[in-house]
């Protein structure tokens, strides 16, 4: 058997040619339609980057305008969904949960509109499944949406009654931007795969959604916090990670396919993690992150991720751990339909070959 030509998990392998983002690993340079990420969250809303992520370009003040009406006025969901989500155990994985809402909900939206249309949908929608979905299993009522707030304030209104526009409601805005795109990651790749097949785009995001919820891509920002809170002390974290890597343990939150030299979003993210430490009077997650990271530097020449500071990051916030990947899902499901609408425009079904290297010819005997 020839292996050659053959890369485990299709690392290095081109896969498609896309404009929604670029990854320029050797600079740690992160585009999304040409604008560099320090760009993006100095100067814009998630809903400015939303916009330009379905629409290829940043609005102006009147389409932004319209483009927010669309979506404030659209974050009712169905109350079937709400049934759902009683119906279900209440220790039911977040993810599993959202998985469900949104191929139910599919089943109440029009199928004939445009897919940029349900996509908007979809950004409108999601902050109320993950919220509600929430509520309900920790035995709680939901909160209708408020079509007077802005996207992140609505978001905390949703999930505590409580709207938020300050700093944290700030840091929410910047971590939704950094997570909105990644080009052909593995949950963006599931969803071109799913609609290559002329599925429709609910269907990709629901296979988006499942491929996320695994801890080596989405779930990594929940289990590196949990990490945290095991290792507990500044004073315990260098032993523990040295032991960790004596087990060959996964140390959640470090390295990446892509960037071999450090991820610049996980960089911007630690300035704001050092911010809410010091607004907060909580050092200890800082601490403990910064000697992880010189142990995991030294031992294995890694540096962090995006989820590595993003799970301190949220933690402070005072956000639930299982809602981690859930708030991921809010963020990337822009980029994800757009690569869906992206693939669907000059398609061709994904069908890569694969190499055999089971039993030789052979027949059955009676």
């Amino acid at each position: 058997m020839d292996t050659s030509n053959y890369r485990p998990g299709l690392e290095g392998v081109i896969a498609g040619i896309s404009a929604v983002s670029m990854v320029d690993a050797e600079k740690n340079l992160l585009l999304y339609r040409g604008y560099d990420i320090h760009d993006l969250v100095t100067h814009c809303t998630m809903d400015e980057v939303a916009y330009l992520l379905l629409y290829g370009e940043l609005p102006g003040r009147e389409s932004l305008a319209t483009f927010c009406q669309r979506v404030r006025t659209d974050r009712e969901v169905p109350g079937a969904i709400y049934e759902l989500f009683r119906a279900m155990p209440s220790a039911a994985h977040p993810m599993d949960r959202l998985k469900a809402a949104v191929a139910l909900l599919a089943t109440f939206l029009p199928e004939d509109e445009p897919n940029i249309r349900k996509a908007e949908r979809l950004y409108a929608k999601l902050p109320t499944l993950v919220c509600a979905s929430w509520r309900i299993s920790q035995g709680q009522e939901p909160i209708a949406p408020d079509s007077s707030l802005g996207h992140n304030a609505n978001f905390f209104h949703l999930l505590t009654g409580e709207p938020r526009t300050d700093y944290i409601a700030d840091v929410l805005n910047v971590t939704q931007i950094l997570y909105a795109e990644h080009g052909f990651n593995a949950s963006t790749f599931a969803a071109r795969v799913t609609v290559s097949t002329l599925s429709d785009l609910y269907s990709g995001v629901v296979s988006a959604i499942g491929t996320l919820k695994g801890p080596l891509h989405g779930g990594a920002n929940e289990a590196a916090m949990e990490m945290l809170q095991e290792i507990g002390t500044p004073e315990s974290a260098a032993a523990w990670v040295r032991e960790a890597l004596v087990q060959k343990k996964k140390i959640m939150g470090f390295g990446h396919r892509e960037y071999k030299n450090g991820d610049e979003r996980a960089k911007i993210v630690k300035g704001y993690a050092k911010e809410l430490a010091e607004r907060t009077g909580t050092r200890l997650w800082g601490e403990i992150s910064e000697i992880v990271e010189a142990e995991m530097l030294a031992a294995k020449k890694l540096h962090p991720n995006l989820d590595f500071p993003v799970a301190s990051v949220y933690y402070l916030m005072g956000l639930p751990i299982p809602l981690y990947t859930p708030i991921f899902v809010l963020s990337r499901i822009t980029g994800w339909s757009a690569h869906i609408i992206e693939q669907l425009e000059n398609n061709r079904i994904i069908r890569p070959g694969h190499l055999y290297n089971g039993p030789e010819l052979r027949s059955v005997r009676k």
